[in-house]
């Protein structure tokens, strides 16, 4: 399984804010999309940086409530590591344990054209293991 195929089940939805924009407008757009990461990015580049829930509360405790009047580009992640769409599932979720990361935006020739959770791989995992098993299982039934 790729990030590819995760992309086909999950979509390609990826929801995106200008690094200029404030904290609070990245917090607004995180909580009416239910969603936990915004990827950063303008005209030029297609991943400037990630903004999180956590760099959001990380920088709340550290900074005070004034921080949401400052630009997202002075709170995101800006060392990313990004995925292409033929990786494997499983080289991500090793990828994202060593690194700690949550989100890799998905970059093909360039371009964003997704992003994928620790979540969205953990279920498609899960997905491929149960299908395993169930075959598996069929077998055996169908052995004895």
């Amino acid at each position: 399984m790729t990030i590819a195929d995760v992309l086909e089940t999950k979509g390609r939805t990826v929801h995106t804010i200008l690094p200029w924009a404030t904290v609070a407008e990245a917090a607004q757009q995180l909580n009416r999309h239910h969603i936990g990461a915004l990827v950063v990015k303008d005209s030029a580049h297609p991943v400037l940086g990630i903004l999180s829930e956590r760099d959001l509360v990380r920088e709340l405790a550290r900074r005070g409530p004034e921080v949401l009047d400052q630009q997202v580009e002075s709170v995101m992640t800006k060392y990313i590591v990004t995925v292409a769409p033929g990786e494997s599932v499983i080289r991500a979720l090793q990828t994202m344990t060593h690194g700690r990361y949550r989100h890799l935006p998905v970059v093909d020739a360039g371009k964003l054209i997704g992003i994928v959770s620790i979540g969205d791989l953990v279920k498609s995992r899960l997905r491929d293991l149960e299908l395993e098993a169930g075959v598996l299982r069929d077998g055996w039934i169908a052995a004895h």
